[in-house]
């Protein structure tokens, strides 16, 4: 048993709260990690649909002493166990974690989301010097945590059992960068003097507590090799790309893994017929199912069936989606879209519906079993990203033999591999150029493959028999730990 122990902390995580990837990497990471025999536990604020739903927690500190600005609340610790062996820990301030949601409603973030995740970080570093057994590494993950390598500069640099502390800090998308007015920088706790300069955690006059973990942590990761440079260029890098290059070259891409336990056709029990590289049949099966619940025309069973499972959002390319929708109408393939979010675009796609009725499904919402069902059922998916960090869906789909059509771009990129016909080599199709023209062409091009089964089989097969599985990644990041531990 290796003698690491790895205390993580972030803002969601699967089975327990999730909006995003973020929540999968954070689910998935630590029983990896606990595989590799690293001792590892997870910190979670006590949000209302944590305490409501999943295991039974346990007071482990009451009334601990936790700074928020200039006062001094006081936070509950509750713990509890995953099946695989995860210690789970929750900082549990009902005024600021009981809510609804996450991070904010139909209107906006909360607007006290500094105050909510500032506390947060102080929680979280005041349960580390508590524990009976120290962390080697703290591992965080996202803007609402980046503040805790800045506190370990500042307020807690002295205290005896986090003196030194060394830290990873993991970017999930540089599009979520904490940023909030200078004049509320007292709320975290840490004195202008020390941190609010272009050094530090001052941003255009503002702070930023995603600039606040890329400065201070002793290690910073991101979740693809190629999103790791592209946030380093001033195009890809939203105005961060000078404090990322200031890192001088050391921020690491580590491409996330899948949980296969949760998404597999072999064994998946939400689909109609499971279904293995080597027994594909299972997948028409799931075709028909699909269809039937969907309404759609019982014709397209002799077309592709293409599909999107996606937040409805700029950077998901729903804009070009929506600019090329009657040119994929027109080559006869049917469409399925899950999703939420812009209202707009989900009111743009319900008028493209309504003039393709039996071709076209849309639900809005999230439905964890209809997306397996989705991704089971259809025939290719589509991933015109403005941008991607990593993305999951993409390997999900390759799994389950669904051909991605994606832009070459981030997690995309590395994943991905255009389809060569003359050798029989590539996963999928990809274009690059952010431009309708080029999505649709490579939709028409997909298409047009369907057409012929025994180049589309091998497509299939080559996707299917990939391996994205997190032990890869988890030796990857023991590896980061290992660099950094005092």
């Amino acid at each position: 048993m290796d003698e690491l122990k790895i205390l993580m902390a972030s803002p969601e995580a699967v089975p327990f709260a999730k909006t995003g990837g973020l929540a999968d990497v954070a689910g998935s990471l630590p029983p990896a990690l606990l595989r590799q025999g690293i001792e590892v536990a997870l910190v979670l604020p006590a949000y209302r649909t944590i305490l409501e739903s999943g295991p039974s927690w346990r007071p482990m500190i009451t009334d601990m002493e936790v700074p928020l600005g200039y006062a001094t609340l006081k936070a509950n610790v509750l713990e509890s166990q995953t099946p695989d062996g995860v210690r789970v820990y929750l900082i549990d301030r009902e005024d600021l974690f009981d809510r609804p949601n996450l991070y904010g409603n139909r209107n906006g973030d909360y607007y006290d989301n500094l105050e909510r995740f500032s506390f947060f970080c102080h929680g979280v570093l005041r349960l580390a010097n508590q524990l009976s057994i120290r962390p080697d590494v703290i591992h965080l993950h996202d803007w609402q945590t980046g503040l805790i390598p800045a506190l370990l500069k500042g307020p807690y640099a002295d205290w005896p059992n986090l003196s030194g502390m060394p830290t990873v800090f993991t970017i999930h998308n540089l599009g979520y960068q904490g940023k909030f007015g200078g004049d509320r920088l007292p709320v975290t706790g840490l004195p202008y003097s020390q941190f609010f300069h272009a050094e530090g955690l001052e941003y255009w006059g503002d702070f930023s507590l995603l600039k606040s973990g890329i400065v201070y942590a002793h290690a910073v990761t991101t979740v693809s090799p190629s999103y790791a440079l592209e946030i380093q260029t001033d195009e890809g890098g939203m105005s961060m790309a000078p404090v990322l290059r200031s890192r001088g070259g050391d921020v690491r891409g580590i491409l996330n893994g899948v949980d296969y336990a949760i998404w597999n056709p072999e064994t998946d029990p939400h689909i109609a017929a499971n279904y293995d590289i080597n027994d594909p049949v299972g997948k028409s099966r799931c075709k028909a199912a699909l269809i039937q619940e969907l309404q759609l025309d019982a014709t397209l069973m002799e077309a592709p069936l293409l599909c999107m499972i996606s937040r409805l959002d700029v950077q998901k390319g729903f804009d070009l989606l929506l600019s090329v929708m009657e040119g994929i109408m027109e080559t006869g393939a049917g469409l399925a879209i899950l999703g939420s979010g812009n209202e707009w675009m989900a009111n743009e796609l319900s008028k493209v519906q309504t003039r393709h009725p039996g071709r076209m499904a849309l639900r809005f919402g999230f439905d964890g079993n209809l997306a397996h069902h989705i991704m089971a059922g259809s025939d290719i998916f589509l991933m015109p990203s403005l941008y991607e960090p990593c993305g999951l869906t993409q390997m999900y789909a390759l799994k389950y033999g669904t051909v991605p059509v994606a832009r070459g771009t981030g997690g995309l990129e590395d994943t991905i591999s255009s389809f060569d016909p003359s050798t029989r080599k590539g996963n999928g199709f990809k274009f690059y150029s952010y431009d309708a023209n080029a999505f649709l062409g490579s939709v028409r091009e997909a298409v047009s493959l369907f057409k012929k089964p025994a180049l589309w089989q091998q497509l299939v097969h080559n996707g299917m028999k990939m391996d994205f599985s997190w032990d890869r990644s988890a030796r990857e990041y023991l590896n980061i730990y290992r660099s950094i531990q005092r």
